[in-house]
C-alpha cells in the first residue's frame, strides 16, 4: 500500500521561501506522474503543480503559482519536492502530494502559513 508523507511546511513572512518534500513508500513511484495540491480553509482542494514520470519530466503549474513555485522529483529517493519562492498570504493552505491522474490515499499534508 502506498503511503505519502508531506513535510517542510511552516510559518513564514510574505516574500520568503519554503521547500516542501513528499516521501512516497510502496508502489512503483517512477512510473507515476505526481502533483502537489493545496486546500485553504473553506475552499476546495486545488491542483498547484504536476510533473510527469520519465527522464524528461514535464511540469505544469496553476497560474497563481507560475514563476514562483517549482516542482521536481528524485526517483531514486522516491520523493517529490515543491520549491516555493516569494510566498504570498494567499498561498496559506495545507499542501498535499499525490499521483495523477488517479490518486492514492491522501496523506496528512503539511501546513503552510504566510503571514506578517
Amino acid at each position: 500500500q502506498v503511503q505519502l508523507v508531506e513535510s517542510g511546511g511552516g510559518l513564514v513572512q510574505p516574500g520568503e521561501s519554503l521547500r516542501l518534500s513528499c516521501a512516497v513508500s510502496g508502489g512503483i513511484f517512477s512510473i507515476y506522474s505526481m502533483a502537489w495540491y493545496r486546500q485553504a480553509p473553506g475552499k476546495q482542494r486545488e491542483l498547484v503543480a504536476q510533473i510527469t514520470s520519465g527522464g524528461g519530466s514535464m511540469t505544469t503549474y496553476a497560474d497563481s503559482v507560475k514563476d514562483r513555485f517549482t516542482i521536481s522529483r528524485d526517483n531514486a529517493k522516491r520523493t517529490v519536492y515543491l520549491q516555493m519562492n516569494n510566498l504570498k498570504p494567499e498561498d496559506t493552505a495545507v499542501y498535499y502530494c499525490n499521483a495523477r491522474p488517479i490518486p492514492w490515499s491522501w496523506g496528512r499534508g503539511t501546513q503552510v502559513t504566510v503571514s506578517s
